[in-house]
């Protein structure tokens, strides 16, 4: 049996977060006021940027990992891409990195034209995730591209957990944010206190404080992780590790079988093998099988942290077998 005392230091450290926490609020800061305001954040943020053949990797497929990437195809002497341009640049400026815009010239790109498959422009894809979703064609109504945005901003989330892009302080922020002092969070000490729940084994305490946190800061970074690495501890403290890896072998169907190997998999730091575990399992399946699968997989995403490039390359693999 996993020993009650276990630690996942060993796959996630902790007191890494509180920055990590700090540039979120940030984050959401700087979207708050730019819905508020209706523009861009005054920061070097990308919002909106042109794309090419060259940078389409790392500048739609890498970064449809983190955000959603709305493409705009349009070209100098289409009228209708007049119109619709300068309208999904304000909306990229309103949501505030929950998406971003990369604007493509089909004349000087004609190989991503192709690669695409689109009939005319103006033509609206999305990528997430790695995988490209057709959106609309043609210079839509506003409030029905807003519709099909909250669409895409909410699948993105639900699918694949991946919530925006944090916008990117100035050269003149991050230096004012070095000099100040950093001041004591509210929950220093309640999250001191289940962290350190968590590393003595009392699972049942670590997990009690961490949600005393988010019933009062849902969003907390911190807490979030902490919660998802206790309730983790507390699934496999009781299973024997060969019955269950035994039963998985036997069974590939079984989900629950598979989902249970696959807890056993990252507390063992095979962290490839539980996610190649889980997309398989939502691959093989459908219904609430294959949904349980998707919900656990998105689970673990959490216990790893969502910029490990191990996640990435798994909510990639979920794109495929989804889509």
């Amino acid at each position: 049996m996993q020993p009650r005392n276990m630690s996942m230091s060993g796959v996630v450290d902790l007191a890494a977060l509180k920055a990590a926490g700090e540039a979120k609020q940030k984050a959401e800061q700087a979207r708050a006021e730019a819905a508020r305001t209706g523009q861009a954040p005054a920061s070097g943020a990308r919002l909106v940027f042109d794309v090419d053949e060259a940078g389409f990797q790392q500048d739609v497929l890498q970064r449809s990992t983190e955000v959603p990437v709305v493409i705009d195809f349009w070209a100098e002497w289409c009228e209708p891409c007049k119109q619709l341009g300068p309208l999904l640049e304000r909306l990229a400026g309103e949501y505030a990195g929950k998406f971003v815009l990369a604007k493509i010239d089909v004349d000087a790109n004609q190989m991503l034209f192709q690669q695409f498959g689109v009939q005319g422009i103006p033509a609206v894809f999305a990528v997430v995730a790695g995988q490209p979703i057709p959106l609309f064609q043609g210079a839509a109504p506003e409030a029905q591209i807003r519709q099909v945005l909250d669409q895409l901003v909410q699948a993105a989330e639900q699918q694949f957990g991946i919530v925006g892009a944090p916008v990117e302080p100035s050269a003149a922020d991050e230096q004012e944010q070095a000099e100040a002092p950093v001041p004591a969070g509210p929950y220093d000490a309640l999250l001191e206190a289940a962290n350190q729940a968590l590393d003595s084994g009392d699972l049942g305490g670590a997990i009690q404080a961490y949600k005393n946190v988010l019933s009062d800061d849902p969003a907390n970074p911190e807490a979030t992780l902490g919660l998802a690495q206790a309730e983790l501890l507390r699934r496999v403290q009781d299973l024997d590790p060969q019955a269950v890896r035994k039963e998985a072998a036997e069974n590939p169907a079984d989900v629950p079988a598979q989902i249970r190997a696959a807890d056993l998999d990252l507390v063992g730091g095979h962290v490839e093998d539980a996610f190649g575990r889980l997309v398989d399992a939502v691959k093989r399946n459908a219904g609430d099988d294959r949904e349980a699968a998707r919900l656990r997989l998105l689970e673990l995403f959490e216990v790893i942290g969502v910029d490990d490039p191990r996640v990435t390359a798994a909510r990639t693999a979920l794109a495929r077998v989804l889509f």
